[in-house]
């Protein structure tokens, strides 16, 4: 799979929000399949299809232990999309702070001139 192909899957895997309930529950530490169901009002084979999305993307892996099929986070690949990400926050805020220096010059120049009308409005009065 080229990188593309992962950032795809993995913002795919990301736009459900019962995929990303799962995985922030998997943050806090490895978690059973049946414990994963559990807070979800949906069958298991719902919860199983999540869960092969997931695994699909690099999001997490399962394994066996007897009856148990336990599931962990996996962090690689959500660190290529917040490396992705990165990129576009660094140019972002690049153009807010030029919007930033925009804003202060013509609120400075606003100052100015109305500065500079108050006084010929002073002027005029007293030359009255």
């Amino acid at each position: 799979m080229t990188q593309s192909q992962h950032l795809d899957a993995t913002f795919a895997a990301l736009a459900d929000p019962t995929r990303r309930a799962i995985l922030a529950r998997l943050a806090s530490g490895e978690v059973s399949v049946m414990d994963l169901a559990k807070p979800f009002a949906m069958s298991q084979p719902a919860i199983s299809r999540h869960l092969r999305v997931l695994e699909r993307a690099g999001l997490i892996s399962r394994g066996r232990v007897a009856q148990r099929r336990p599931c962990r986070i996996q962090a690689k690949p959500l660190g290529e999309a917040s490396g992705w990400l990165e990129k576009y926050r660094q140019f972002w805020e690049a153009n807010f702070q030029r919007l930033d220096i925009l804003l202060q010059d013509m609120q400075a120049n606003t100052k100015e001139k109305t500065k500079i009308n108050t006084t010929a409005q002073k002027r005029g009065r007293d030359r009255r």
